[in-house]
């Protein structure tokens, strides 16, 4: 899915997946239940790059139902919503989260301010997930 940075929706959202630090994926329990996290990631125009520590809840559900949603908090008044709908899959073939530059220039301050190193959060984060979105909607 490309977004059409051409027009006012597109120019926004595109802003937005590079600079705000923090999305809200939902994954799916087993039983049905919708089950939304907060959680940084990392966007290079067609897919998310998201890391996990390898033994949460959103692991185990996207195993078995990879359906998603990625949303960007809106503005508090209901406008500036964004809203990616996709699916993810862990992937074993990432770098590390502290090997890759793009990553550790979005979130260094947010890595400082959970007292790890890059390198520590690499290691409790070290399961790598890939979102890839099909659908945007939001205003």
């Amino acid at each position: 899915m490309r977004i059409d940075t051409s027009t006012d929706f597109g120019a926004r959202v595109a802003r937005r997946l590079r600079e705000d630090q923090i999305g809200w994926l939902t994954t799916v329990r087993p039983d049905g239940m919708p089950q939304p996290v907060p959680l940084w990631f990392l966007w290079d125009g067609e897919t998310f790059l998201i890391y996990s520590h390898p033994n949460a809840q959103k692991m185990r559900n996207i195993k078995t139902n990879p359906k998603v949603s990625l949303n960007l908090d809106g503005d508090g008044r209901g406008g500036d919503i964004v809203v990616l709908t996709g699916e993810a899959r862990a992937i074993s073939d990432a770098p590390p989260a502290d090997q890759v530059a793009e990553y550790l220039e979005k979130y260094r301050e947010g890595i400082r301010r959970i007292n790890m190193t890059p390198e520590q959060m690499a290691q409790m984060y070290s399961a790598a997930i890939c979102m890839t979105p099909v659908k945007l909607t939001g205003h």
